[in-house]
Order: C-alpha cells, then sequence, then structure tokens
C-alpha cells in the first residue's frame, strides 16, 4: 500500500514539475550536431486516421500519391530555445531552414483542414459559423455542425502524435521536451501556432482557445464577418504577431485591420512598415510591407514568407529576413505603446 502510494505520490510530482522546466533544461546530446530534416505519414504513425472526402480531405488520391505526409525539422547545432512551432499550410522549407536556425523546433501536420470552400458557403454565412469549423479542425472536438472530425485527424492529436513519433526516431533532437510527463498532450505553452493564409486564421482561432505561446499569422487572419476574433482569449493578445502587403485583398474589405484590432493587437503599437522602420519596429505587433509587386494581389497575398513571391535585392536575397526573425523570436513582453483603434476600420461587416 505504501508503495503504492509513493508510486503516485512521484507521478504527480513529475506532472507538477513538468510545466516548470525550462528552455536551459533542453540541451542536444547529438555526437554528430546537423539539421536532422524527418517525414511521415499520418497514417503510419497513428492507424486511427482516415479520409473525409465529404470535405475534400484525403490520405491518397485517385492516383495513390499519398496526401498524408508530415515534414519536421531540428538543427542541432544551434542553442534550442525550447519552442516548437506547428505549421499549418503546405511545407516551406525555407521557414523551416529559418526557424531551425533561430534555434526552434519544427514540424508540419496533415489535419482536416480542406473544408474551406465547401462549408459555411451560404449568404449571408453565420457569424460563428467559420470560426466554430476551425476549432473542430484543430481540435478533433465538436465545435460545428456542419463537419464531423474526430480527435485523430485534428491538428492537436496529429501534432501529439508525430511528435512522439520524432522523439523515438530522432532522440538527437530532443523532441520529447515538448510532450508533457505522463506522454499524453503536447506542452502548448511552448508551442508557436503559425500559417499563412487559411493556415494563420486557423492558428488565431486555436489560440483563442488554448493558451500557446505565440502566434504568427503571414498574411492573416482575416475570416470577414465572423466574430470569434473578439471573444475571451487563452493566449495573451501581446503573443499573437501579424504581417500581410498593402496590396493583399485582405486590406481592400478591411479584413485584416479588422481581425487585428478585434484581437486587441493596437495595445501594442501601430501599424509598421517593416521597409520604412529597422527592428524592433517599435515593439509592435501588426507589420505590414508595401514593396513593389506590380500591383499583382496574388504575388501581394503570398509575398510575406520565403518563396518566390518575396520581397528580394538584386543578389537575390530575402529583404524581410529581419521581420521573420522578429516574429518568431521577439521576446512577448516587449510591447509597444497602445493606440486608438482605426475609426476608418470597419469593424461591424455587413453581408448582402
Amino acid at each position: 500500500m505504501l508503495s503504492t502510494k509513493l508510486t503516485l505520490l512521484s507521478a504527480a510530482f513529475a506532472v507538477l514539475c513538468s510545466s516548470f522546466l525550462s528552455a536551459d533544461e533542453l540541451e542536444f546530446k547529438d555526437p554528430s550536431p546537423q539539421r536532422y530534416k524527418l517525414s511521415a505519414r499520418a497514417s503510419e504513425i497513428d492507424s486511427r486516421v482516415q479520409s473525409h472526402p465529404e470535405i475534400g480531405f484525403v490520405l491518397e488520391s485517385d492516383s495513390g500519391k499519398p496526401q498524408d505526409t508530415q515534414q519536421a525539422s531540428v538543427d542541432t547545432r544551434v542553442a534550442p530555445k525550447g519552442k516548437l512551432v506547428i505549421w499549418l499550410m503546405g511545407n516551406n522549407e525555407p521557414l523551416f531552414e529559418r526557424w531551425n536556425s533561430y534555434g526552434l523546433h519544427a514540424i508540419r501536420v496533415h489535419y482536416a483542414n480542406r473544408w474551406f470552400s465547401l462549408c459555411c458557403q451560404e449568404n449571408p454565412v453565420g457569424e460563428e459559423c467559420r470560426g466554430d469549423i476551425r476549432l473542430e479542425a484543430a481540435t478533433g472536438e465538436d465545435f460545428s455542425d456542419q463537419v464531423s472530425i474526430p480527435k485523430p485527424d485534428g491538428m492537436m492529436e496529429r501534432s501529439l502524435q508525430f511528435v512522439k513519433w520524432l522523439a523515438k526516431e530522432n532522440p538527437q533532437g530532443g523532441w520529447e521536451y515538448f510532450l508533457t510527463a505522463d506522454g499524453k498532450g503536447l506542452r502548448w505553452e511552448d508551442v508557436i501556432v503559425s500559417g499563412s493564409s487559411h493556415g494563420s486564421t486557423t492558428a488565431a482561432r486555436f489560440a483563442k482557445h488554448q493558451r500557446v505561446s505565440r502566434v504568427v499569422a503571414l498574411c492573416g487572419p482575416r475570416d470577414q464577418h465572423q466574430t470569434w476574433q473578439a471573444l475571451p482569449s487563452a493566449t495573451p493578445p501581446n503573443r499573437y504577431f501579424g504581417f500581410s502587403h498593402v496590396l493583399d485583398s485582405g486590406w481592400t474589405g478591411d479584413h485584416y485591420c479588422r481581425s487585428w484590432e478585434l484581437l486587441g493587437l493596437n495595445e501594442f503599437g501601430p501599424i509598421v512598415d517593416v521597409d520604412k522602420q529597422a527592428p524592433p519596429y517599435g515593439n509592435t505587433r501588426r507589420l505590414i510591407t508595401a514593396f513593389d509587386v506590380n500591383g499583382d494581389a496574388k504575388r501581394a497575398h503570398s509575398s510575406v514568407q520565403p518563396g518566390r513571391s518575396a520581397a528580394k535585392n538584386d543578389k537575390g536575397e530575402y529583404l524581410h529576413e529581419a521581420v521573420w526573425k522578429y516574429m518568431y523570436t521577439h521576446p512577448v513582453d516587449s510591447v509597444g505603446n497602445p493606440v486608438p483603434r482605426d475609426e476608418d476600420c470597419d469593424k461591424i461587416q455587413a453581408q448582402n
């Protein structure tokens, strides 16, 4: 009996202590330090995952090509920050390289996110429709009556299973650091959720529900006509960072300025043009660029992340390196001065 009680007390103490671990306790023990790139199919890691053709989300294409491959990377040559980036959009190797150079671990998970063009299409769309589906897709819990996404196909569980797999497959990377003491969850306080466009909006919606280390929204979030941006947030608003191009169509309907203000980001500084001001950009959370995209709104939308559309100099070097590093590593407690909301930004958007 005494032995059993001691075992239970020991387990409880371990769970308690896990929440107090610091990045200093994550130290790579790699005899051959290097950058590791790993990938695996979600369906091979977890036999519970399944396709959801009703929302265009499948494990394989009609020709049999895998659609559920997930990516991860870490650089054991760089001192770890003790933070894990979960990327909620298509794989972007240049971004992963940069995160690793900052000392961040990174994964991209395949989760049920293909609903966007199929659901919430009624006009007018309900104010909570898209937000509820985003939350169900992220958590695998029943928040929406328009979709049915079980836990194994949500972002949270697929991230957990992927990190557990990585801890076994790549012990040099120290992935176990991001698991709770009982192995049943991720240490979300050490997770950065990030994405572009659709993915950045889901990242922000999820962070309203689950406290995370920070949110980095590239060309987002928006979700016009939705109200979730103004909900109470489990993640403090100073932990949200946004970056977009002024010619992005998200600006023409006041969608970005609306979302950023409803999230409360004006409390941490004005909108800053990164091409006119140096880091730390007044410690603001709202960043924009106006570099020349030849008037192309589609290019503008994808230009705020590394890739073909991004701003480069004559040598082909990216011009926004400092912006990306700022968004993912700037101390969240360093904030700018509050500014009033923009009266010209339409926060109450009418629908036809």
